[in-house]
């Protein structure tokens, strides 16, 4: 089933399943990738893992709609019969900043080019319907400039907008630069401009 497109899932953790079919074993592995950094150290820890497997397919999908990077291997099965079919499974399940491995200890049973397809896009499936999964927040990024007396208050403000303050300059005044979930982005500034009487500015606003 494919999830609401309006909404943005990411993992919320990760998920291992094994299916046996003929005499090979899939071992599917999925976990969260916000880059593709991600994806391949843990691609890379799955094939540390499990060194004496016979191939290691996988496939990612970093971002959502438009703007998705995707990556995919077959390692070494037979072209188009492991990978595609993995990513088919993870474009269709809606989730995005995700990777898929799926490990096949072969079993000395030949499973022909439909059976690789079926066995690999069936593990594919099994891992994610076990990977628990959450919303993805869309956050703005701010660059907020106050004076040092309104340091205390904006710190406990930017809190209550469930926002995080990532970086901090002292200087002439305190320059804040926050992240901040984008439906509280209105409703913090109006806050910070209350707090400092108006002794504020925004001097960057950044979408990510």
């Amino acid at each position: 089933m494919t999830a609401d497109s309006s909404v943005c899932l990411i993992p919320a953790g990760s998920a291992r399943v094994e299916l046996r079919v003929v005499n090979s074993r899939f071992i599917g592995s999925a976990a969260p990738a916000a880059t593709v950094e991600n994806a391949k150290a843990f691609i890379a820890a799955v094939r540390a893992e499990m060194p004496d497997a016979t191939h290691h397919v996988y496939a990612y999908v970093i971002g959502h709609g438009s703007s998705t990077i995707k990556g995919m291997s077959d390692d070494g099965e037979p072209a188009g019969t492991a990978g595609r079919p993995v990513l088919s499974v993870v474009q269709g399940s809606g989730l995005g900043d995700v990777v898929v491995v799926v490990t096949r200890y072969f079993g000395g049973t030949r499973l022909g080019i439909g059976g690789l397809v079926h066995a690999y896009g069936d593990a594919a499936k099994a891992t994610l319907a076990a990977l628990p999964r959450t919303e993805k927040i869309a956050r703005r990024s701010l660059r907020v400039t106050i004076p040092y007396a309104a340091y205390e208050p904006v710190q406990r403000l930017v809190v209550v907008h469930r926002g995080t303050i990532t970086h901090t300059e002292f200087a002439a005044d305190v320059a804040l630069d926050l992240s901040v979930p984008e439906a509280h982005v209105t409703a913090l500034i109006d806050a910070l401009r209350d707090v400092t009487k108006g002794r504020m500015t925004v001097t960057t606003m950044v979408l990510r």
